[in-house]
């Protein structure tokens, strides 16, 4: 059987379906018609990288076959698709400065997580560390978990387990208002520091630079540490979408779990993904919680620069 790439798939379900299509419903068609069963290699979460895919294919070829639409979410669709009179090419435009902090990005960075990459988040407070000695550099801005129980059948999940796998992945973020040539390197190392133990680990900005150097020492960064790369969108959180994906791994680095748990808000992460698993019903009130897009976007207004 000939093997698919994730933008040949793509393209086999939009071609078929004849309409636009976010990541997860591509996956979710692909997956009814049997052809997740051809793609290669496809990762934990293939849905994300598909997103992830499209978007570049969308932005960097000028040959690609899709275009991204305006609507919220963004859908994909074939160019030669016929486009409905409410659904218009995306126009990529440049980000407008915000007047907002840090702290502000964590509840769409949790939005995100929760509908797209089907993570349950948490955020870390460095400040509650009682210790100093690891260094400047210990603790990831935002943690989160995949559960897989919840889209397995019951059957799936004692087969796996008696093999070793769980299929529980742990995420990590490191949070930025935005990147650019003068702290990239600084931000890079801390997400390497902060967040390469996980099985996946983020860097997360809602305003990243497009210069090209800029853009050419991101993909080196990201392809020579496989830390990934999240680009939010404040103005429209169905728009976040991972700009380089981060590279996917089985192994979690426990030692470096252990020296977080200095932290009561990373502990009490692992004690909630410890009793979820154990009763595989997942307390989602013991995360942080996921806002709906309506109150995003009032958050939003509140900071975003007035028109005159």
């Amino acid at each position: 059987m000939l093997k698919l790439t994730l933008i040949e798939l793509a393209q086999k379900v939009l071609a078929e379906e004849q309409q636009a299509m976010t990541p997860n419903e591509i996956w979710e068609a692909a997956q009814r018609k049997g052809y997740d069963q051809q793609v290669g290699s496809k990762g934990k979460t293939p849905w994300s990288s598909l997103g992830a895919q499209l978007y570049i294919d969308v932005r960097d070829n000028p040959n690609s076959a899709f275009l991204a639409t305006d609507t919220r979410p963004k859908r994909f669709q074939l160019k030669e698709t016929e486009i409905c009179a409410d659904v218009r090419p995306v126009e990529i435009a440049e980000p407008r400065k915000q007047r907002y902090l840090e702290k502000d990005l964590h509840p769409f960075l949790v939005y995100y997580g929760h509908n797209y990459l089907k993570a349950h988040v948490k955020t870390i407070h460095a400040s509650r560390s009682g210790k100093k000695e690891f260094g400047e550099w210990v603790h990831p801005d935002a943690v989160g978990c995949y559960f897989s129980f919840q889209d397995w059948k019951d059957e799936v999940v004692g087969v796996t387990s008696l093999f070793g796998y769980s299929g529980i992945r742990l995420f990590s973020f490191e949070l930025k208002r935005d990147l650019n040539l003068s702290n990239l390197r600084e931000a890079f190392f801390q997400a390497v520091s902060n967040s390469s133990w996980a099985n996946e680990g983020y860097l997360v900005a809602a305003e990243i630079e497009t210069d090209d150097d800029f853009r050419t020492e991101l993909k080196r960064l990201s392809a020579a540490f496989g830390i990934g790369v999240i680009q939010l969108d404040i103005a429209d959180p169905d728009s976040t979408h991972i700009l380089l994906p981060a590279k996917s791994k089985d192994d979690v680095d426990w030692e470096t779990v252990n020296k977080l748990t200095l932290n009561p808000d990373f502990c009490a992460f692992l004690k909630r993904v410890r009793n979820d698993i154990s009763t595989r019903e997942i307390r989602k009130e013991e995360y942080d919680e996921v806002k709906t897009r309506e109150e995003l976007l009032a958050v939003y207004e509140k900071f975003a620069p007035k028109t005159q």
